[in-house]
């Protein structure tokens, strides 16, 4: 029997316009690069750490 895996739904809300591009280079990562966009990653250490990282572009969305 095979667990259901944890998610967690990112939306871009920040453009990296004048954006270091480490942060552009995260939310490449996070599977975002347009306004609006969601994804839907696992719910781990890494994908937390990068949601940290750029938390002033991304907004976490709860409930799906």
């Amino acid at each position: 029997m095979s667990k259901a895996q944890k998610t967690v739904t990112v939306v871009q809300i920040g453009s990296p316009i004048r954006r270091v591009s480490t942060q552009r280079a995260t939310l490449i990562g996070l599977g975002l690069n347009k306004m609006n966009k969601r994804s839907t990653l696992p719910d781990n250490s890494a994908t937390r750490g990068m949601i940290e990282a750029v938390k002033h572009l991304v907004r976490v969305v709860d409930g799906e």
